[in-house]
């Protein structure tokens, strides 16, 4: 297996608050609750960071459970808090329910899934870069 592969996704503005992601091709739309000035008519981007970290930990449990030939039928329930100052995902807290699991793989199932590639990225962040391009106008913003 190669050390590390590309992909690309493009995210665009759709009016408002709302923003369609394009992925493969697929596409998802974010936007924000009404009470926070948004339409609501998709999840928030941080909602889906929440969700992209229960599904990845859902299938890497389904993955083990297929290795082992037992039975199917997880579920990942997510609760997570916000803080402020600055504004972040201050706590998640995921209850993995695996019904077919037998007690005696209970260690190495949670090995299996602590290591997802979502939940690893949690511990050895990725480098982030930023590119700002323009059109060629000089853009000018005021802050308070």
């Amino acid at each position: 297996m190669a050390e590390s592969r590309s992909e690309t996704l493009r995210v665009a503005w759709h009016g408002g608050d709302r923003f369609e992601i394009r992925i493969r091709g697929h596409s998802v739309r974010v936007d924000e609750p009404k009470d926070f000035g948004g339409s609501d008519t998709g999840p928030t981007a941080t909602e889906l960071f929440v969700g992209s970290l229960a599904a990845c930990v859902a299938d890497c449990a389904e993955r083990y459970l297929h290795r082992c030939q037992l039975p199917a039928g997880v579920t990942v329930t997510a609760r997570y808090d916000l803080g402020l100052q600055p504004a972040r995902l201050s706590k998640i807290a995921l209850d993995v329910e695996a019904p077919g699991l037998p007690e005696g793989l209970r260690e190495s199932f949670t090995a299996v899934i602590r290591h997802c590639p979502v939940h690893n990225t949690l511990f050895r962040p990725p480098e982030v870069t930023f590119h700002v391009l323009t059109s060629g106008h000089e853009a000018v913003c005021h802050h308070p």
